[in-house]
């Protein structure tokens, strides 16, 4: 039903009652020159991700800047910062991304910061209050909520908004890639335009889990509207971070497991679709890597659609996978379980257990899902030293 009223959405656009919008008929200003960098030394992650032979498979991991380490929770606590004030300044933002970097011999960066930034960009209060997740307080109830945020109108006031809300994250991107100093390259990634609708609509990961999908029923209109522009500022958020420093480029579709397939075709695909096109014609030597976590029924989709690595999540069958997704790369996906309730022996066991399946070439040693916070660093450094160590 979602599909069927969201197909005609665009019809209707013109008699759309419309939110308050940035409006712009000048182009994009023009990039400023690109800051100089240190020659890369470790290029296994963009060589893996481009489908080329690599030495040893390369590792990182979701979530791994955070909460498991204990230099991140001494940096907190002598910052007197919580974790969203940490990402209001790029140089708590560096020192956090690069500690993950310091402590193990992994073998990208990942820029340290959250995924509901561009919601906070439209004008939406992002919160964290602890032992709960991420909220939405003041999540949109209906249609005549639009009206509260900001919502840009085309590429330049997408591009606009970007440099206006989200410049501090584009100075942590150039400060990261410049302390890094080539030792490995930095990821930088944007929640897709789904994930960030379903927080602003619903507020939570844990409550109103049927709100998205609601508002795909009920406000087809205003939902296609929010999304396209919300998969505009992606874009442009994106082409900054690699205008910065960033290498490569993550896109999380966090939340494919609360819509349905249906509705995950007319409304998450299009936009995962125009943000690839879009994201190759700039930037074509960028490695492009998608997780449609809950929506492993997308991968082939993702795959025609031009993603250069493809994230498994838990439901994976590594017994047919490779079958199924030939010649792309894979990324993933062990269980972060292990890393909190397992033994040096039993992770090492299980990540070679994984790489046996899913080959050492073509593939992206990561997890099924983020770190949580519990996970110990001595499991996590047998897990990064297992997947080193093996050879097909």
């Amino acid at each position: 039903m979602a599909f069927s009223l969201l197909a005609g959405a665009i019809s209707l656009l013109a008699g759309a009652r419309a939110p308050r919008v940035i409006c712009s008929s000048a182009s994009a200003a023009a990039a400023p020159p690109a800051p100089a960098f240190a020659p890369l030394q470790n290029d296994l992650m963009i060589r893996a991700a481009r489908g080329e032979e690599v030495e040893q498979t390369p590792v990182w991991l979701f979530r791994q800047a955070g909460r498991h380490l204990p230099e991140y929770t001494e940096y907190k606590q002598t910052k007197g910062k919580n974790f969203l004030q940490l990402l209001q300044s790029p140089e708590d933002v560096a020192e956090c991304t690069l500690q993950p970097v310091r402590r193990y011999p992994i073998d990208a960066a990942i820029l340290f910061s959250d995924i509901l930034v561009v919601a906070e960009a439209f004008g939406v209060e992002v919160t964290m209050p602890g032992g709960v997740g991420i909220q939405v307080p003041g999540h949109l109830t209906g249609p005549d909520d639009l009206d509260r945020l900001t919502i840009p109108d085309g590429e330049a006031a997408a591009a606009a908004l970007v440099r206006e809300r989200l410049s501090h994250v584009t100075e942590a991107v150039t400060l990261i890639r410049t302390e890094l100093a080539g030792k490995v390259p930095l990821i930088g990634f944007s929640a897709a335009p789904w994930t960030l609708f379903y927080y602003m609509v619903g507020g939570s990961s844990k409550k109103n889990q049927e709100a998205g999908e609601r508002w795909l029923r009920d406000h087809p209109v205003e939902s296609q509207r929010l999304l396209d522009a919300l998969c505009s500022v992606v874009i442009e958020y994106m082409s900054a971070q690699v205008a910065a420093g960033a290498q490569l480029l993550q896109v999380f579709e966090a939340m494919g497991m609360f819509v349905s397939e249906e509705s995950f075709a007319a409304a998450c695909l299009p936009s995962l679709r125009r943000i690839a096109t879009e994201m190759k014609a700039r930037h074509p030597e960028v490695p492009l890597l998608v997780f449609p976590r809950g929506a492993a029924y997308s991968l082939s989709d993702l795959r025609e659609a031009g993603y250069d690595v493809l994230t498994l999540d838990a439901s994976a069958d590594r017994d047919t996978v490779r079958a199924e997704q030939p010649g792309v790369c894979l990324q993933g996906n062990f269980d972060p379980a292990l890393l909190v309730s397992g033994t040096e022996e039993s992770v090492r066991a299980e990540a070679q257990a994984m790489l046996r399946k899913l080959g050492g070439q073509k593939l992206i040693a990561n997890l099924c899902e983020g770190l949580g916070g519990k996970e110990k660093p001595e499991l996590v450094r047998a897990f990064v030293d297992a997947v080193h160590e093996y050879r097909d």
